[in-house]
């Protein structure tokens, strides 16, 4: 099972297939630090670009919101078509949010036959207190036999603003939050739901979001933190019946157990319509 589960995360999925794009990244540094500083190089992070010293319209504020990996690199050599491994003016940089940075590390390391796969939660690490709404990579160290997590975001201006004090290329664990370790935390009262969230957007709503984002990342279903669809949409977790809540709970724990529930979080996907997306966003 393990060997199946490896395979199938070092195998691209409708978001990150790098298409007719997978010649740009041959030239890419192997190591990992190393290529994340050089995928640093050709984005821009919406919400830093200002204090980088980029202001963005309407279109380039847009550009977050393509899903595929391969719509944003027609979109990257639209705005520049040089090779990716040459540090871009910031006004030629794609403009990503962390979702972004997460699936095109993930895409690129999957095209060179690596197990990978982008993992949605909570920071610690953004604002004392508390757990912002966040997404990071995972990466399958053969040598060490483990999944090594990764904040591909984390620049050097970053680390320094928010005072990083960890390692963002081989993270302890208690710096990220699985959606699913928030969502037990909450239910439990470990932790207070209104601290998980973003902006004014929080609570147990919102964490579910986070949930089944990350479920669907692990069938490698990368969508953007905003779209809604099936369950999503249906009534908030207050107004939930008990069995609709222990359904939640029951995905929780197959999202923390990856090694362990491999098959049944593809079988719980592929087998329940409320959980998948709309055909246009995988075509």
């Amino acid at each position: 099972m393990k060997e199946s589960m490896l395979a199938y995360y070092a195998a691209p999925g409708p978001m990150t297939d790098l298409g007719q794009y997978a010649d740009l990244f041959i030239t890419l540094p192997e190591d990992i630090q190393a290529l994340a500083e050089t995928i640093r190089g050709f984005v821009v992070h919406i919400f830093w670009a200002e204090r980088m010293g980029l202001q963005l319209d309407e279109t380039r504020q847009a550009e977050v919101s393509l899903r595929p990996v391969r719509e944003k690199l027609h979109r990257l050599i639209e705005l520049h078509d040089a090779p990716l491994d040459q540090p871009r003016p910031l006004e030629q940089r794609l403009v990503c949010n962390c979702r972004d940075f997460s699936v095109l590390f993930t895409a690129i390391l999957r095209a060179r036959g690596l197990p990978a796969r982008a993992r949605c939660g909570f920071a610690t690490y953004f604002t004392p207190g508390k757990f912002e709404d966040h997404w990071v990579v995972e990466y399958w160290k053969a040598a060490e036999n483990r999944w090594v997590q990764i904040d591909t975001q984390l620049d050097t201006l970053q680390r320094q603003v928010l005072k990083i004090d960890f390692d963002p290329v081989d993270m302890p664990q208690n710096k990220f939050i699985l959606a699913g370790d928030a969502w037990q935390m909450a239910r439990s009262g470990q932790a207070d739901p209104d601290k998980f969230g973003i902006f004014e957007w929080h609570g147990l709503d919102f964490i579910r979001g986070n949930l089944l984002r990350d479920l669907l990342s692990l069938n490698k279903v990368e969508v953007l933190p905003w779209d809604f669809w099936g369950l999503l949409q249906e009534k908030s977790v207050s107004e939930s019946s008990a069995t609709e809540l222990a359904y939640l709970d029951h995905l929780a724990s197959l999202t923390l157990k990856m090694d362990a529930s491999f098959p049944d979080v593809r079988t719980v996907y592929d087998q329940n319509p409320s959980l998948q997306v709309p055909p246009e966003w995988i075509a």
